[in-house]
């Protein structure tokens, strides 16, 4: 089978890159730092695709980085509670699906991710909105042109490309960065537990 596609795909992954402002992804790390120091939580949301991501690095911040720490990271991925995300698409708006569970939890010392490929994505538009409106610290995770929640957000991390997959690899690419400089940050080693050590060794 020709591979030619997949030879392209991974060219302009590498040079998408390169064009990543790390400036802002900077930022991104002393929010996340800041919140975990004020005993905050991170909420973080996305569609499809997007979503898998948010699912994803909840998992990294909740046992990844926060494993053998006494002091650890508090995230909760949206859209992980299906049960809410359902009955607040099926009664209100599919819309609502972010905000709607934003206003149950919301505090003060939190911080909001959103992540569209698009940057439009109407329900991450109106959670960013919303915690902004109630001086909580955001942040967008888009790619093509940014979108609308690119303007929006205290920080956005913009994948300039105008291609939805490679979007999302590198938006995951630069999660699992910012958790390895977290991770050495707060001096946690490699080490995921006993039972990963020995699958890996």
């Amino acid at each position: 089978m020709d591979t030619s596609t997949v030879s392209d795909y991974l060219q302009r992954v590498q040079e998408t890159l390169p064009k990543l402002d790390m400036g802002r992804i900077g930022v991104l790390l002393d929010l996340l730092v800041q919140t975990y120091e004020a005993g905050g939580t991170i909420y973080i949301f996305g569609n499809a695709g997007s979503g898998a991501t948010a699912s994803h690095v909840c998992g990294d911040f909740i046992k990844g980085i926060s494993y053998g720490l006494t002091k650890r990271f508090k995230m909760m991925c949206l859209n992980d509670n299906l049960t809410a995300v359902m009955a607040i698409a099926n009664d209100s708006s599919y819309d609502d699906i972010f905000v709607e569970q934003l206003i149950n939890f919301l505090g003060k010392n939190d911080l909001v991710i959103g992540i569209s490929g698009s940057g439009n994505s109407k329900n991450v538009v109106k959670a960013l909105a919303y915690a902004s409106e109630h001086g909580t610290k955001t942040v967008a995770f888009c790619g093509y042109t940014g979108g609308k929640i690119k303007d929006m957000a205290t920080v956005a991390i913009h994948v300039p490309v105008m291609d939805m997959e490679i979007s999302e690899s590198v938006h995951m690419m630069i999660f699992h960065s910012v958790k390895q400089a977290l991770m050495k940050r707060l001096g946690r080693d490699s080490s995921m537990g006993p039972q990963y050590d020995a699958r890996v060794a």
